[in-house]
């Protein structure tokens, strides 16, 4: 089940127990006066689900999803994998490694 937010349309459409995540960004560019560039910048930790997978099959059932699409969430610095898709980046995540939804 794959669905979007803000009325575009994803081309992603996680499998099992998998999330597609679009990393939130920081919006502070200025620390202190100097400018740090994106390369020096920290992961982001924060992202929004735009796609989610069915579930999982544990001991021969199915177990939901948890986690929906539009929720917010934090996540483990170098956890997933990051692909991009027509120029916008996603994290795929497993279930399991996304450790709390804000909100």
């Amino acid at each position: 089940m794959a669905t979007t937010s803000k009325a575009k349309t994803t081309k992603v459409h996680p499998l099992a127990d998998r999330v597609a995540i679009r990393p939130l960004e920081e919006t502070e560019q200025m620390r202190g006066g100097l400018y740090i560039p994106d390369t020096a910048k920290e992961k982001p930790q924060q992202g929004e689900i735009i796609a989610a997978g069915p579930g999982r099959i544990e001991k021969g059932a199915h177990v939901p999803m948890e986690l929906k699409v539009g929720d917010k969430v934090l996540y483990g610095k170098y956890s997933g994998t990051e692909v991009t898709i027509e120029d916008d980046t996603f994290l795929i995540i497993k279930e399991s490694d996304v450790l709390a939804k804000i909100g």
